[in-house]
């Protein structure tokens, strides 16, 4: 009996985690339309401060957490938590680290200017999910990236944990919805990237740190990418175009209505049958 496929959801919001929004509807809907349909999932997004852990049941899972990250130089402790979705038979992780994420707001302070850090707070994110799924064994055929807080992501696995037998075979899906395409990130960006395994050319795009920059650097080792709004940015779709990758077009999302959840299995479907391991 063929096993199935297994799809691994990376996401920076999950509804009802976060209020309620485009990517935080797909976040909570998608998955479980596809585990309906027959596949595996796995869900991912960072602990923000404003979840109240309590009212959400979350709790740390022990086993999984532990490990320490070294982010610019500092080790920063990786702490693993879960709650469940009663409803839709679905467990969601949360990466969470007190230094990054135990703060009022979520990207921006109080006075709304963006956190200074919040290209470490990627960086970390996107390693604490992998290096969290390698503690699962649990392989991925795909990895669902949604939220620029996700799009460090791709870098590693395609260039750092290729060679991990679970990640081997895995193929990328990004979502873009022109989100923090202004945001300006630390000049030393590429320092804090860097880890075994990576060379500066790898990320040579943020060698001007800047949000569509981190998106151009994310499509780049995409192996097909989804629309999340009607209309891309032009640049981004320049971008994409210049690839030659598989994409999807926008797909209107409605927590009330799953009717959009085939159109996502058939692209994963055609992504695992059209796409070589790059």
């Amino acid at each position: 009996m063929e096993e199935p496929t297994r799809v691994l959801f990376v996401n920076s919001e999950i509804f009802p985690y976060m209020p309620e929004t485009d990517i935080s509807v797909l976040g909570r809907f998608l998955p479980q339309g596809i585990q309906e349909g027959g596949r595996e999932i796995r869900s991912f997004m960072p602990r923000y401060g404003t979840i109240n852990e309590r009212r959400n049941q979350l709790h740390e899972v022990i086993r999984l957490s532990g490990m320490n990250l070294i982010i610019n130089n500092c080790d920063r402790p990786l702490v693993i938590k879960v709650s469940s979705i009663s409803s839709a038979r679905m467990q969601v992780y949360f990466i969470d680290n007190e230094d990054y994420f135990h703060r009022k707001f979520i990207y921006k302070d109080a006075e709304g200017k963006d956190f200074k850090d919040n290209d470490e707070r990627a960086i970390f994110f996107a390693r604490g999910v992998l290096e969290t799924v390698k503690k699962l064994r649990w392989k991925p055929d795909i990895v669902h990236c949604q939220g620029w807080i996700s799009h460090f992501l791709p870098l590693y696995l395609k260039k750092v944990y290729h060679q991990d037998p679970i990640f081997t075979e895995a193929k990328v899906v990004l979502s873009l919805y022109n989100e923090n395409l202004d945001a300006t990130f630390s000049e030393n960006i590429l320092d804090k990237v860097l880890i075994e395994g990576l060379r500066r050319e790898d990320a040579e795009v943020l060698a001007e740190p800047t949000g569509i920059n981190l998106a151009k650097l994310a499509i780049q080792y995409a192996d097909g990418i989804v629309s999340g709004v009607p209309e891309l940015d032009s640049r981004l779709a320049a971008f994409i175009k210049q690839r030659k990758l598989m994409t999807m077009p926008y797909v209107k999302v409605d927590k009330d209505d799953n009717s959009y959840v085939p159109a996502y299995s058939e692209f994963y479907d055609n992504l695992l049958k059209n796409t070589k391991i790059r």
